[in-house]
């Protein structure tokens, strides 16, 4: 899968970098970021692990987002894309079958 990573992403990154974005959406983007990093500083297993072994703060810490924001309870407006997101991610998809990755095993 990997061998085909760049050739998938390449044309979409090269086909939205330009897109415009507004200040709503960049605060939305920090936010979720804020999210990301709140997972990994609570439940990451890797980051939890270099915390708690004396690891290098600064190397663990520099992989996550520099720019984030935490709003308390912050909730997108109804019928917004970013609503629809949050919706997306609350029930996700079974995309491919148990029985296909149970054979890819054997």
């Amino acid at each position: 899968m990997a061998d085909h990573f760049l050739d998938a992403y390449l044309p979409i990154a090269e086909r939205r970098k330009d897109l415009p974005y507004s200040d709503e959406q960049r605060q939305w983007q920090e936010i979720r970021r804020g999210r990301y990093v709140e997972f990994n500083l609570v439940h990451d297993k890797g980051t939890l692990f270099g915390l708690r072994t004396n690891g290098r703060i600064e190397s663990i810490l520099m992989s996550l987002p520099p720019v984030v924001q935490w709003a308390y309870d912050h909730q997108p407006e109804k019928g917004s894309p970013e609503a629809k997101l949050l919706e997306v991610l609350a029930h996700p998809k079974e995309w491919a079958s148990p029985t296909i990755a149970e054979n890819s095993e054997k």
